[in-house]
């Protein structure tokens, strides 16, 4: 049977407040890990306090830092607290990010550079400033969540289909320049049941009957769930996934295997 045991292990993922990050962080958790986090929102918020929580559940160490990844010293900030705190850095999980469905005739300047700076130049830069510690580690990996949009898009989601299918060339040049040392891996979720994507549905005039239309739509019958992908993270970082390097795993439920919508 396969252990997956993170003790003494660190890892610092971002976005740990809501969705995908919140997932990641409670499969870390679980798995013995010491959990550094950040987010948007303050200390005192419940979120907040639900991520620590995990932590506790699992009796494992957890540490939360208020952070805007697009700010170069709030980013610095966060790496320092997490070293300092835990003494090393093993895993970085570079998850935080946000929709940005603008349309390529639409999209504004600053709408460009904002998706820009938040869904692409802050994995680069806290991958940067991570390198030194995760350089020390025997186990050193970074994993970044990127998007199946980075693999085959829709109408009217630009400048967001860019970053995220620019991440993917990011994992290649980080896995060739920092190996073998550092190991870089992607992840490219679909449809994941998150507070956006329940957003999303929202949108339609039916909710639920978009729901199962797009449930429909997947091999799997379903759409994922957050701690599905925190769970594929943790295997990329276990010892089962020291020759997985330089790639980036679309996770979809197989939607992507359809060749057309039916």
């Amino acid at each position: 049977m396969l252990n997956i045991d993170f003790k003494n292990k660190v890892v610092l993922i971002t976005g740990v407040t809501s969705g995908i990050g919140a997932g990641i962080a409670a499969i870390f958790s679980e798995a013995g890990c010491l959990v550094s986090g950040c987010g948007r929102r303050e200390e005192s918020h419940t979120d907040v306090q639900e991520f620590h929580n995990k932590g506790k559940q699992y009796e494992s160490a957890t540490l939360y830092t208020q952070t805007d990844v697009t700010n170069d010293d709030d980013l610095k900030n966060l790496v320092d607290r997490t070293a300092d705190k835990f003494g090393k850095i093993d895993f970085l999980i570079s998850n935080a990010g946000a929709n940005s469905f603008q349309g390529a005739k639409e999209c504004s300047d600053s709408d460009f550079d904002k998706n820009l700076n938040l869904n692409l130049r802050s994995h680069w830069k806290i991958s940067q400033l991570c390198q030194p510690h995760l350089s020390k580690s025997d186990s050193g990996t970074i994993v970044i969540i990127t998007s199946n949009h980075g693999y085959a898009t829709m109408s009217g989601c630009f400048p967001y289909n860019t970053t995220k299918t620019a991440l993917r060339g990011l994992v290649q040049s980080l896995a060739i320049e920092w190996g073998p040392k550092i190991r870089a891996v992607g992840i490219a979720p679909g449809f994941i049941e998150t507070a956006g994507t329940q957003t999303w549905f929202d949108s339609f005039p039916d909710p639920e009957e978009e729901r199962k239309r797009t449930n429909a739509l997947h091999p799997s019958g379903r759409i994922g769930t957050p701690e599905e992908v925190g769970a594929f993270c943790a295997f990329l970082c276990s010892a089962y996934g020291k020759f997985m390097n330089g790639t980036t795993y679309l996770m979809d439920g197989g939607r992507s295997a359809l060749m057309q919508d039916a």
